[in-house]
């Protein structure tokens, strides 16, 4: 990333506009997951990064990082506020960020600053990115705080047009009989059946609450020193307008060479689906079932990328919360 000068008739140097380089895994990540969609939206990135940064009047202040489909360029305002540029594809799983991060309005996540939905540009508060929460070494400290920013941004209702559980439980179970023919071992293709079955004992009471869908430790970034925000705030979530149930695993699977380390798989995770389910005030039963229901919806995807198996982290879970 650099900016590149022009010199004038006096010899004097006029910035051009800064260039961005997008980095590789990027590049590599969207060319394998949108194909010719991917291939287009990272043609017109450098211009759409070199546009934001003029109409915002931002100015690049570090090097590019990326997420899983989005570039983040740390950024100075005009009025010397360090903020963030992230801009992303505009899909089904990011339509709606903006939107969460509105109603939220920094209460336990990011602040958002500015937007542009329709080229799919935000504007975000500066955090740590040096900090997120798996730095925390203490597992048990760092889900208590997922878990209570977790049980925060899970008690505001989710504002309309929300993308809902109650239309993606139904898609899931529809999906159900071709995975299940697709599945190599008998006691995948039960394990299957079941978790459908808990879903569609609770389709018809889905929720209405705002879910994240992706807090994970690394989703969880402490605050800049000296900003007076609260010391850890959540980024990245993908709205869905559901039971807080659902929002579990993303939890349940951190860090989880620590969890077979312990010796009692089972056991270590139901320390912390019961810390959560606690925190957040859940009915234990519709946790289990919308966990088994994240259980589902996990498998049909890798099922939809061609496996012939489930992932065990996937069956252990599974497994630890139906016993």
């Amino acid at each position: 990333m650099t900016d590149s000068l022009l010199r004038d008739e006096e010899g004097g140097s006029i910035p051009l506009r800064t260039v961005i380089e997008v980095p590789e895994a990027l590049a590599d990540y969207l060319v394998k997951h949108q194909g010719e969609i991917g291939r287009k939206w990272l043609a017109a990135l450098p211009g759409l990064a070199a546009d934001f940064l003029d109409h915002w009047r931002l100015r690049v202040d570090g090097p590019a990082a990326h997420g899983m489909a989005a570039l983040v360029l740390p950024v100075v305002r005009d009025d010397g506020v360090p903020a963030v540029l992230k801009l992303r594809t505009v899909n089904e799983d990011s339509a709606d960020e903006a939107t969460g991060l509105r109603t939220w309005d920094g209460d336990g996540s990011v602040l958002l600053l500015e937007e542009d939905p329709e080229a799919g540009a935000l504007l975000l508060e500066r955090l740590d990115a040096a900090r997120p929460l798996s730095t925390v070494p203490d597992d048990g400290e760092a889900m208590t705080i997922l878990a209570g920013l977790l049980a925060r941004l899970t008690a505001l209702p989710a504002p309309a047009g929300v993308r809902r559980l109650a239309d993606v439980a139904v898609a899931m179970i529809d999906q159900v009989p071709q995975a299940v023919r697709t599945l190599a071992d008998p006691a995948d293709r039960e394990l299957l059946r079941t978790c459908a079955a808990a879903v569609s004992e609770l389709v018809g009471e889905s929720g209405d609450r705002l879910l994240h869908w992706d807090l994970h430790y690394d989703n969880i970034l402490a605050s800049l020193p000296g900003s007076g925000r609260e010391p850890w705030l959540a980024i990245d979530p993908q709205p869905l307008s559901g039971d807080p149930g659902f929002d579990l695993i993303p939890a349940l699977d951190n860090r989880w060479e620590e969890v077979v380390a312990t010796g009692d798989v089972r056991r270590a995770v139901l320390r912390r689906f019961d810390l959560l389910v606690e925190t957040l005030g859940l009915d234990r039963d519709r946790a289990v079932g919308w966990t088994l229901g994240r259980v589902l919806q996990n498998s049909l995807w890798d099922v939809e990328d061609g496996e012939v198996g489930l992932q065990p982290v996937q069956v252990a879970i599974a497994q630890a919360v139906l016993s």
